[in-house]
């Protein structure tokens, strides 16, 4: 007779390191994108300027009070309910995949995997994620860009904008179904892929350097120093890849849509109208928000993962 609890197959599942992984991936997005709202739709906004469009066109605290005359806190958070409701998924696929990609990598179970395996494991679970959730990214943004006072978009006082739904259904029924919602795609594959694959491996370089000798695993503000490290130098080196997304992702919309035929002609016309520069618009909110996202990201990421374990085992969490 089996006398097993009936928890028991649901903790040992937990207990898994792809399951914990996946469940922490997910806490861990939601956390971080909170954290830096305001930040994040100050740079999508700052991304989509061009040479004719500058109401945006501020330092990064007069942009954050601009936006809080005009919106008060539901601007700081435009767009991030449906971010969360992305991330949770986007995260959670990434971290789970880079750990079932992993055994793919590993000569041994268990085994360390060099910086390139890192990087090769972290680039193909990052393109994972993004084909997962893509549609829900552009919706993200169309909502951070509604509100705005932009010129080009017209709307009456006290008129009520559509939420996510509305967004994409939208969407489909009025640019072309399908091909609509994964608009953008392709620089974002080709951002995505090297800076997972960067975040990985410099966080895992940083991650060892910064655990005591002696110790298995680094000190909380050790977590965050990483994190920090990490995110700052993937998301400086691919940069231009996300305000390719960016601007992509409004290329249709009404009023605002660049008419890109291209990601090199995107890219040669921004070189020929905004410069050099204009490749990296918005990166000072970006590299601000970078520090306390990723490491509030990988902070929250390691003690849920650890946590959802230890529950699973029966441990004290608080031991």
């Amino acid at each position: 007779m089996d006398t097993k609890p009936p928890l028991t197959g649901i903790r040992s599942m937990l207990a898994q390191p792809v399951a914990a992984s996946f469940i922490a991936g997910g806490v861990a997005g939601a956390v971080s994108r909170t954290v830096v709202s305001p930040l994040e739709r100050l740079k999508i906004l700052f991304q989509i300027q061009s040479g004719g469009r500058t109401e945006y066109k501020l330092s990064i605290w007069k942009g954050l009070g601009k936006m809080w005359k005009e919106e008060g806190w539901r601007g700081f958070m435009a767009g991030n309910g449906t971010n969360c409701i992305r991330i949770v998924p986007y995260s959670a696929v990434q971290f789970g995949s880079y750990n079932v990609y992993k055994k793919f990598f590993e000569s041994t179970p268990g085994a360390n995997l060099n910086p390139i395996q890192r990087l090769a494991c972290g680039g193909i679970a990052g393109i994972t994620s993004v084909t997962f959730t893509y549609p829900l990214d552009i919706v993200r943004t169309r909502l951070s860009i509604q509100s705005a006072s932009f010129s080009e978009i017209q709307r009456a006082k006290g008129e009520k904008l559509p939420g996510m739904w509305p967004t994409l259904k939208t969407m489909y029924t009025t640019e072309g179904g399908w091909l609509a919602l994964y608009r953008g795609i392709i620089p974002t594959v080709a951002g995505v892929a090297p800076y997972v694959g960067l975040n990985f491996m410099v966080y895992e370089w940083a991650r060892q350097w910064v655990t005591p000798e002696g110790q298995k695993n680094p000190s909380a503000v050790g977590k965050l120093a990483a994190g920090a490290i990490a995110g700052g130098v993937a998301q400086s080196i691919t940069y231009p890849f996300d305000l390719l997304r960016r601007r992509f992702q409004i290329n249709t919309m009404s009023g605002l849509g660049y008419k890109y035929k291209s990601m090199w002609d995107a890219v040669k016309t921004i070189m020929a109208q905004e410069g050099i520069k204009g490749m990296y618009k918005g990166i000072a909110p970006n590299l601000l928000k970078v520090a306390p996202s990723m490491a509030s990201s990988w902070l929250s990421f390691e003690f849920t993962r650890d946590m959802v374990m230890a529950l699973a085992k029966g441990e004290d969490v608080m031991a």
